[in-house]
C-alpha cells in the first residue's frame, strides 16, 4: 500500500514527488516516457533551466528524488478505479498496485495540423505556445496557423514578437470583414490559399509552399489546434471536465472524487513547464495535510 500513486512523470509529477518524498510519504511514479514537450529542443521560461533540453530537466529531477526514496516505474498505466478509500492501479503489464491517494499528472498532447513536413519541424522552428518558444522567434517572418477563423487571435498576439506576422487560414475562407479589418489594422498579412508543404533544411522552417505554386518565405510557424487528454484514466474515474475538455480541480487541485488531485497541462489552461511544476507542489502539499489529517488521533 502506498500513501500516493503519481501517474506522470513530468515536472508535476515529479515536483509532487518530491514534496511528498520530504514528508516522508511512500511514494509511486508512473512514466509513460511520452511528455507532451518531448519534441521541444529547449525548455524555457523556467526560472534557473531556461533553455534547458526538456530530457536533461527530467533526469536531473529523477536524480534529485533518489534520496527521498521514490519509486519510478517507467510504463504507462492502462487502468485505474477507486473504492471505500483505497486506489487500484493496473499498469500495462497486468501488476496491480494500492494507493490511499491518487495524482493525475498525464498532461495533454497536441494535435499538429495536417500539413507535409509539419512534424520534423516541430518543437524546432514550429511551435504552438508563444510563451515558451516566441523569443527564439522574435523578429522573425513568423506564419500562423489556422483553418477558418481559428487562428486570428494567436495571429494578432504574435505582433507583440515580430512586426513580420502572416495568417494562414489553409483554402478555408471564413474571415469577416471585420476580422480583416482588425487584422489589416494591427500589420497582420492574411493568405487564404490552400498549403502543399513546408519547405526547409535541419527542422528549421524557410518557405511555405502553396498549392497554387507560390511559395512565401517564413522562418517559423505557430499553430492553436486542438488538445486532448494524454491519458484516459481522469475519464476512467469519473472526473467533471471543462468545455475545453481539461480536467476540474479545485484551488489545491482537488478533483470530483475523494483522494484524487490532477496537477500541471490535464488540469489547467495555463499551460507552461513552470505552472505545472509549482501546481504539482502544490499538491504534494494538499495530499500530506488530507494524509495527517486521516493518521491523527482524534479526542
Amino acid at each position: 500500500m502506498y500513501d500516493v500513486i503519481i501517474i506522470g512523470g513530468g515536472p508535476a509529477g515529479l515536483n509532487a514527488a518530491m514534496i511528498l518524498g520530504r514528508s516522508r510519504r511512500k511514494v509511486l511514479v508512473f512514466d509513460s516516457g511520452k511528455p507532451r514537450n518531448r519534441w521541444a529542443v529547449n525548455m524555457n521560461g523556467f526560472l534557473s533551466s531556461d533553455g534547458v533540453n526538456p530530457r536533461d530537466f527530467i533526469k536531473k529531477g529523477r536524480e534529485e528524488l533518489q534520496k527521498y526514496e521514490i519509486e519510478i516505474i517507467d510504463k504507462a498505466v492502462a487502468t485505474a478505479t477507486y473504492s471505500k478509500g483505497m486506489y487500484v492501479i493496473d499498469d500495462e503489464e497486468g501488476h496491480v498496485y494500492h494507493s490511499r491517494k491518487l495524482l493525475l499528472a498525464t498532461g495533454l498532447k497536441d494535435a499538429l495540423p495536417e500539413v507535409e513536413g509539419i512534424e520534423s519541424m516541430y518543437g524546432k522552428s514550429v511551435h504552438h505556445c508563444p510563451y515558451c518558444d516566441g523569443w527564439e522567434s522574435r523578429d522573425k517572418a513568423i506564419a500562423v496557423y489556422g483553418k477558418e477563423r481559428s487562428g486570428i487571435g494567436q495571429a494578432l498576439a504574435m505582433k507583440n514578437w515580430s512586426d513580420d506576422v502572416t495568417l494562414y487560414t489553409d483554402g478555408t475562407d471564413k474571415l469577416r470583414t471585420q476580422d480583416l479589418d482588425l487584422l489589416k489594422h494591427n500589420g497582420v498579412k492574411v493568405c487564404t490559399d490552400a498549403i502543399e508543404r513546408l519547405e526547409g533544411e535541419e527542422g528549421m522552417l524557410q518557405r511555405i509552399k502553396l498549392k497554387n505554386g507560390q511559395s512565401r518565405e517564413q522562418q517559423a510557424m505557430f499553430f492553436s489546434g486542438e488538445t486532448t487528454q494524454q491519458s484516459d484514466i481522469g475519464k476512467q474515474l469519473g472526473c467533471e471536465f471543462t468545455g475545453k475538455g481539461v480536467i476540474k480541480t479545485r484551488r489545491l487541485q482537488q478533483a470530483n472524487i475523494p483522494g484524487l488531485y490532477v496537477a500541471g497541462d490535464a488540469a489547467r489552461d495555463m499551460q507552461l513547464v513552470i505552472v505545472a511544476a509549482a501546481e504539482g507542489a502544490k499538491a504534494g502539499v494538499a495530499i500530506n495535510m488530507e494524509l495527517q489529517e486521516e493518521d491523527r488521533v482524534k479526542v
